[in-house]
């Protein structure tokens, strides 16, 4: 009788205790959805939230002409260059006078690419893209950081979790990434790369872009400098001797052989098929093979090598730090001095006018130089 009194007690106590246990679960599971909750909303606050560069116009200014610039590009006759604060300028009259553009953001910009007189792309940094397609007086902003970085993390759901967590972490840390370069096969095909492995590629003339940095052959995710898209061809030049090859239009990528283990800052593909990279200390190579193999070229000086370009006539010229024109004749391999701006300025773009002469973009605004004869 003891015993069973008992049981029948025990089953009466636990009996009372159910609901008070229910509640608790339940007050938990409450607790625990509203911190998911919490944490969802969190993330996308953080997501949706843009720095003021990214939400402001650049400022209209009569220093403009004056303001550091990083890259110039031909559109057509005209020219256009790129820098500090968003500044975009625009010249007519091969480099002599330049007006300011509208643009939607007021970031650095490092990169310009033109397919013609009046389609073109900037890159540069909170991870912004503009496109343009009336010659560069007005931009519209295709991609910025955040975005970015909800692109990767999308991309990354099916990933491992170290891929995972790299994605939320470039959530968590913001659009502080730069894009370094972009570069158009075409009107509607084209790459952009920049810091810690950041790649984005676009098959419709940037509607759309997708990251891509995960087909990149580059675990210790160094930076990448320079781009350059020719056809199915496409080559990526970075930090510390990094050279990436693709041979289906960015679909997968390999690493190639590097002659030099200092940082590219730039490279060219050469109508002739020829490879051309170009970095610190004045250091050039040359490939003829697709980037099997390298030859060093000499190219007359120590001084960083920070831009090139290809004329139509198939000569290629590079300019350094300190502003020099170096140019070649002979597919790149040699380069002979061709100019400079009289005195030295950190230059970091080149491009040939119509009339003759070339432009740089230097921290020192936009300078005019005569090509040497």
């Amino acid at each position: 009788m003891r015993r069973g009194a008992s049981g029948g007690a025990a089953r009466r106590a636990v009996g009372a205790l159910l609901p008070v246990l229910r509640a608790a679960v339940a007050v938990i599971a409450a607790a625990a959805a509203a911190a998911a909750l919490a944490a969802a909303t969190l993330t996308a606050a953080r997501a949706a939230e843009a720095p003021p560069p990214l939400r402001e116009p650049a400022v209209i200014s009569a220093k403009a002409p004056r303001a550091a610039t990083l890259a110039v590009a031909r559109a057509g006759a005209r020219l256009v260059a790129a820098g500090e604060r968003g500044t975009v300028l625009l010249s007519d009259d091969h480099g002599a006078s330049w007006r300011q553009a509208a643009v939607p953001v007021r970031v650095t910009l490092t990169a310009l690419r033109f397919v013609d007189a009046q389609r073109g792309w900037a890159a540069g940094h909170q991870g912004v893209i503009l496109h343009t397609r009336d010659g560069g007086q007005s931009w519209t902003l295709q991609l910025d950081g955040v975005r970015a970085a909800a692109l990767v993390l999308a991309a990354a759901k099916d990933a491992d979790e170290s891929t995972q967590r790299a994605a939320q972490r470039l959530v968590d840390e913001g659009p502080d990434k730069p894009f370094f370069d972009i570069h158009f096969a075409d009107a509607l095909r084209g790459f952009a790369v920049g810091a810690y492995n950041l790649a984005f590629a676009t098959e419709d003339g940037g509607a759309s872009w997708r990251p891509i940095g995960a087909r990149l052959p580059n675990g210790q995710a160094r930076h990448l400098y320079a781009v350059h898209a020719d056809g199915a061809l496409v080559v990526i030049a970075g930090e510390q001797g990094l050279l990436l090859k693709s041979t289906d239009g960015g679909a997968s990528f390999t690493a190639l052989p590097s002659p030099y283990k200092g940082s590219f800052f730039g490279l060219l593909v050469a109508r002739s098929g020829t490879l051309i990279a170009f970095g610190l200390r004045g250091h050039v190579f040359r490939s003829a093979d697709g980037g099997r193999r390298w030859d060093a070229v000499n190219a007359g000086t120590p001084v960083t090598i920070t831009a090139g370009t290809e004329l139509p006539d198939g000569t290629l010229a590079l300019t350094n730090q300190i502003g020099e024109v170096l140019t070649s004749r002979d597919d790149g391999r040699s380069f002979a001095r061709a100019g400079s701006a009289g005195q030295p300025l950190p230059a970091a773009g080149l491009a040939a006018t119509a009339d003759g002469r070339w432009v740089l973009a230097t921290l020192r605004g936009t300078h005019r130089v005569a090509a040497a004869h």
